[in-house]
């Protein structure tokens, strides 16, 4: 067999790249590769299912941007039926003293963007949201449009979808192995016994990417990181809470009659996740999350535990931010890798950019240059301050 392009990884970084270069006009012959198809232990699906633009660095801001218009304009993309269940709640990020250079700075980027958020002290968060305790912060900044939550699963099943109509080949496999001549790579193995002869192949395996890239004999800082979500319940309910971030890391939101939170993993000990291991954490839990939670929101020191799931994400341990675009050399091997937790939001707007770029020779709607992989060849750290 023989393809033009050969995406690893299905979920939805490669289904938006297939997707967009069908709409681009790409008319030659694309397989997606996707060892789950159930997307079981996808980064996708497993995901708090978010999108903000609260990021310290403008080209993180235009890349979700594009997602956002995109969820407006949902059903002239997909047709008539297509929801993904967003509800523009809204986050809020919280800092204390010590924070506030970072979050004025953060700010002072996502306004230059057009984002709408506005910075508040702790007088002005408490009377926005009375049931807030600022014990300890100086300041939050809020999204009052253009951010909120969504069904991962939803807009997945949309991508995927779609590209039924789009002549676009699905395989279910690993790839064990990449072929390469000099510099460009010419084939990929499947643990299937198969070998595909391909013109491109992108790198769209999540947390496997680094993995991936190492068949191909090239370096990528990429590792999988293990995350926890929990689920529980409380009396209270806040129909105006946004997605807070605390000072801490951990966040919290509401999922209709519930609420998700997480983000208690320490910086410290923080290493590559075992492929296999996805055991919930129950002890950060009790013994870091519900305290968090129980200063932060008073009403949340009666709160009731009901289930949880972790996940892995493909963390970029140079700078947690995307690596986008062809290999320096490998020009043939491109990479959509590393986004350190904000893939689901970026996806579409990657995938748009990778197809003009394989398309028409160069980025056009979103540029992506500043994420290239010189960066990384380099050890150049573009850095990303606001990563959740």
């Amino acid at each position: 067999m023989r393809y033009d392009i050969v995406i690893i990884g299905g979920a939805i970084v490669g289904s938006s790249i297939a997707y967009y270069l069908r709409e681009e006009g790409f008319s030659g012959s694309i397989a997606l590769i996707e060892r789950d198809p159930q997307f079981a232990h996808a980064a996708t699906t497993l995901s708090c299912a978010s999108i903000r633009q609260q990021f310290s660095i403008p080209q993180n801001i235009r890349l979700s941007q594009f997602t956002m218009k995109l969820f407006r304009r949902l059903k002239e993309e997909f047709g008539a039926d297509a929801d993904i269940g967003f509800r523009e709640g809204g986050f809020l990020i919280l800092t204390s003293e010590n924070g506030l250079p970072i979050l004025n700075a953060n700010h002072e980027a996502q306004v230059a963007e057009g984002a709408d958020i506005v910075l508040e002290d702790a007088d002005q968060l408490t009377r926005r949201f009375p049931w807030l305790s600022t014990e300890g912060i100086s300041a939050g900044s809020y999204g009052r449009s253009g951010e909120g939550w969504f069904d991962a699963h939803a807009m997945l099943t949309l991508f995927r979808k779609a590209l039924r109509g789009k002549n676009v080949d699905f395989m279910t496999a690993s790839v064990i192995g990449i072929e390469r001549q000099g510099h460009r790579v010419t084939g990929v193995r499947l643990d299937n016994g198969e070998t595909i002869e391909a013109g491109t192949v992108l790198n769209a395996a999540g947390p496997n990417a680094g993995k991936v890239a190492a068949l191909a004999g090239l370096a990528l800082p990429v590792e999988p990181r293990k995350r926890n979500v929990f689920v529980f319940e409380a009396r209270e309910k806040y129909a105006d809470m946004p997605l807070l971030v605390d000072p801490s890391g951990i966040y919290v939101r509401p999922e209709g009659s519930v609420y998700l939170t997480g983000g208690a993993e320490p910086e410290e000990g923080d290493g590559p996740a075992d492929p296999q291991d996805f055991e919930v954490d129950w002890p950060l839990f009790e013994e870091v999350i519900w305290p968090v939670l129980a200063t932060r929101i008073p009403a949340f020191e009666a709160i009731k535990p009901t289930r949880a799931w972790a996940g892995h994400y493909d963390y970029n341990t140079l700078d947690q931010n995307a690596v986008i675009g062809p290999h320096p050399k490998v020009k043939n091997f491109l990479f959509a890798n590393g986004f350190s937790g904000h893939g689901l939001q970026q996806a579409p707007a990657v995938g748009k950019a990778l197809a003009e770029l394989l398309v028409h020779g160069g980025y056009r709607t979103v540029d992506c240059s500043a994420f290239g992989y010189i960066r990384v060849a380099e050890g150049r750290a573009f850095r990303e301050l606001n990563v959740i």
